[in-house]
């Protein structure tokens, strides 16, 4: 029997970042991944291979779009399908084998399989038990259901974002049952590689939780890339014969039933903590209402000595919140404080262009009945933004009436994934807008706008 001070269950970017910290604080630590690859979702078949298709369906657009505008011509641009799997394909396996370098290098053990947990300090691994003073559940999750609609699977002609990577060609035809991150990274893609794409959602507007402003200013920069929105619709069902599916779904508004036909559906209703198998049931370990498993401050079950982290517990299922538990649990594990700032958590939606947001939003404030004053700025103002086609879009900061503190930020625009970290760490620091205003920036950068948005809650922007 193998003993270990923590064992980690899953190597998600969760679980790998926990058991590489742990093995930097000392900590003997081995992880238990049963794919053939680690990375988990994220790795494998989310984050990276989504961004690779999402970079390579922009050189498309570019091509067809602003090259011509730019002096540059090369003819029409073809689309290798094999070609482009293959480069997603590589870039999987670039990442993956990077953690597989980690782990060797930081002397954790990679215990091939799939975990279960028998006991406090133990965990199952096929025949064997290996003993660990603490263990890590960083299981993750999986694509869940379409609520209420009979939907069958088969990750060919109705897909979940696994199938979507991985389609035998490009559709000429796609619906998308959900207009959360996924389905629209994911439609954005075929979309611009020729697809007609048809977004049916359940709610009123897209991107659930996020800015109203920025919700319908996105769905009008999608509408104009050729994707289209069938909002306040709930599908009852998807039916495949001859090749084919059939979405059938009902307006509410007026109660009608609609079907339409597909080459392929795109089933990205969200995801579910992945709980089965870990034998959690026995052990005693308390679930919340909707499957995940409940945590103290420390990220500690109500078993003692088993933590969770990431997908499988409360909270925005994002993979860098997943790190930042993993390396606070390892803290804690080893004795040290460890901490996340759930406050300070940012999101994206990597599309063109890119959204990005971090805080409150507005309706919060409101909701709360907070004071606070907006500072907006349009990207058609900053020069770097209209020298490459990319003047869509706005940075919006909203601060505290009083005190000027940053509340939250809210991007639209080129890059708005990497510009929004400014403002979490001018959150995390407890900063003015102020002081992001008196920040110099350089010139010409897309940066920019974040200041001339933070001089837009004082006396108003330089550039507008």
């Amino acid at each position: 029997m193998a003993q270990y001070d923590v064992i980690v269950i899953g190597a998600g970017p969760g679980g790998y970042v926990a058991a590489i910290r742990c093995a930097q604080l000392g900590l003997k630590t081995a992880c238990v991944e049963g794919r053939d690859t680690l990375g988990g979702t994220c790795l494998n078949v989310g984050c990276i291979p989504s961004k690779a298709l999402l970079h390579a369906s922009h050189q498309l657009h570019e091509a067809e779009h602003n090259f011509a505008k730019m002096g540059l011509s090369a003819g029409k641009v073809k689309v290798d399908w094999k070609q482009m799997l293959s480069y997603k394909d590589d870039v999987i396996g670039q990442n993956t084998k990077g953690i597989e370098f980690l782990f060797k290098k930081n002397k954790i053990d990679w215990i091939k399989g799939w975990g279960t947990i028998p006991e406090a300090g133990r965990v199952k691994v096929g025949d064997e038990t290996h003993e660990a003073k603490a263990i890590i559940i960083a299981s993750g999750s999986e694509p869940a259901p379409v609520p209420g609609a009979k939907v069958e699977v088969d990750e060919k002609i109705v897909v979940t974002s696994t199938g979507a990577l991985d389609l035998g060609k490009i559709p000429k035809k796609l619906v998308v049952i959900g207009a959360g991150v996924i389905g629209l990274e994911m439609g954005s893609v075929y979309a611009r590689l020729g697809s007609e794409v048809q977004v049916i959602e359940y709610l009123d507007h897209i991107t659930p939780g996020m800015d109203p402003e920025v919700q319908r200013a996105f769905q009008k920069l999608l509408q104009k890339q050729g994707m289209e929105f069938t909002l306040g619709a709930a599908v009852s069902g998807v039916e495949t014969k001859g090749g084919k599916a059939t979405v059938t779904y009902k307006l509410r508004k007026d109660d009608s039933d609609h079907t339409v036909e597909a080459d392929v559906v795109l089933c990205a209703t969200g995801r579910k903590p992945v709980t089965k198998g870990l034998g959690l049931d026995a052990l005693g370990v308390k679930l919340t209402s909707r499957g995940q498993i409940e945590t103290d401050a420390q990220w500690q079950t109500s078993v003692k000595g088993i933590y969770a982290i990431g997908d499988a517990i409360e909270g925005p299922m994002l993979a860098h919140k997943a790190e930042d538990e993993g390396m606070a649990c390892a803290e804690v594990i080893a004795g040290k404080h460890g901490h996340v700032n759930y406050d300070v958590i940012p999101s994206v939606i990597y599309t063109w262009p890119e959204v990005a947001a971090v805080g409150k939003t507005e309706a919060q404030l409101k909701e709360e009945g907070r004071a606070y004053k907006v500072g907006k700025f349009s990207f058609m103002g900053n020069g770097r933004a209209k020298a490459v086609f990319a003047g869509d879009g706005f940075v919006k900061i909203l601060a505290d009436k009083d005190t000027d503190r940053v509340l939250g930020c809210h991007i639209i625009g080129p890059s708005a994934g990497d510009l929004i970290h400014e403002i979490c760490v001018a959150m995390e620091f407890g900063a003015s807008a102020e002081d992001v205003a008196l920040t110099c920036h350089a010139h010409p950068t897309f940066s920019e706008a974040v200041r001339e948005a933070a001089l837009a809650c004082g006396d108003g922007a330089i550039h507008s």
